[in-house]
């Protein structure tokens, strides 16, 4: 059945990441309906409802998907439970935007991948760091050679001080893991969309919990967690063989004593690139007759995040995100955290 000029959207989560990051995100484009909300805990659906304009509430996202006139649904749950509402959706012909990472691990990512694979109908991750105009027209130039082949990149999501204090964060039944999944998803998928996402081979890695157990600690203002909860890292650093030989380096934290660490960057035999915007361009002079640098100038006109998700439903074009590219983050995480465990490195499959 063709998806209708309007979409009508519904929520599986009512919590801030749906409210401060979907609800905006949908409205932003046309012909966008917020229809439906389901929640565990139906005071905050309801509230959620009111503040939104929405008219139907649900505890339970099963009877939310069968609704006919539901076209699409975002995903705002906690990552181990990305899965379960998604693979529902999709079951249902519902395109789905889920938020990051794919999931907790890639046994469920994969049971979301298959499900979208069954239904042909859109799944998108919320990777927005691909959109930034300063990455998309990198990716856009590099794909035209301007590194030539990309051989290496260390990519960076480091707090000196910010662990999260609810228990959806620092409980890896509820989040899959600590800084690793949670903020390195974004940098970490941004070094992979540069390098045209290559399949892993191998993966070795660390993770620390040094922060998390102290009885006295600055928590830097984001409020103190339970310590009894707290089972996952509060650091970790990977590193990536691909099976094209490219390698990719990997740290992360929520707390460490740190200063300037410098910046995430890519090499290639023609040239490199650092990843902090304005992105700057190493490399020979035309000559060869010495080196140099610039900026590179964003393109004017680059997709966002929420209008591409709407565009991949509506005209049935691939997803600028797709869950089955994101699959293979999903699997590099799990390595490194099981060669964390292991002390050798993990063969990816």
């Amino acid at each position: 059945m063709a998806t209708p000029k309007k979409m009508r959207v519904g929520f599986v989560g009512a919590g801030g990441i749906a409210q401060g990051k979907h609800v905006p995100g949908h409205r932003s484009v046309k012909n966008v309906e917020l229809f439906a909300c389901c929640d565990i805990d139906e005071k905050r659906a309801k509230a959620f409802a009111e503040r939104n304009g929405i008219k139907h509430v649900f505890t339970d996202y099963n009877k939310m998907v069968e609704m006919e006139e539901l076209n699409a649904v975002s995903v705002c749950t906690p990552n181990n439970f990305h899965a379960p509402p998604t693979v529902a959706a999709l079951n249902a012909g519902k395109h789905v935007l889920c938020e990051k990472p794919l999931a907790g691990n890639a046994v469920d990512g994969a049971k979301m991948v298959e499900a979208q694979r069954k239904s042909g109908k859109t799944l998108q991750i919320g990777l927005q760091s691909r959109f930034n105009p300063h990455y998309w027209t990198l990716a856009r130039r590099i794909q035209q050679g301007l590194l030539g082949e990309i051989y290496y990149g260390r990519t960076m999501a480091l707090r000196r001080r910010g662990i999260p204090a609810a228990p959806t964060f620092i409980k890896k039944a509820i989040s899959g893991g600590g800084p690793l999944i949670d903020i390195g998803v974004h940098s970490f998928d941004l070094m992979l969309f540069l390098m045209g996402y290559p399949d892993p081979v191998e993966a070795f890695g660390s993770a620390y919990q040094k922060f998390a157990k102290r009885k006295k600690v600055f928590t830097g203002g984001w409020g103190m967690w339970n310590q009894d909860d707290f089972d996952v890292e509060d650091f970790a650093v990977g590193q990536v063989k691909f099976a094209n030989g490219a390698t990719v380096t990997v740290e992360t934290s929520w707390a460490a004593h740190l200063g300037n660490v410098g910046q995430d960057f890519i090499v290639g035999e023609e040239a490199g690139a650092s990843l902090t915007a304005p992105v700057k361009i190493y490399c020979d002079k035309k000559d060869h007759s010495g080196l140099t640098e610039y900026d590179l100038k964003p393109l004017k006109r680059t997709p966002k995040e929420f209008a591409s998700f709407h565009k991949s439903a509506r005209e049935g074009v691939p997803s600028l995100v797709p869950g089955e590219q994101v699959l293979k983050l999903a699997k590099i995480f799990d390595a490194i955290y099981e060669s964390a465990e292991k002390g050798e490195s993990v063969k990816i499959e």
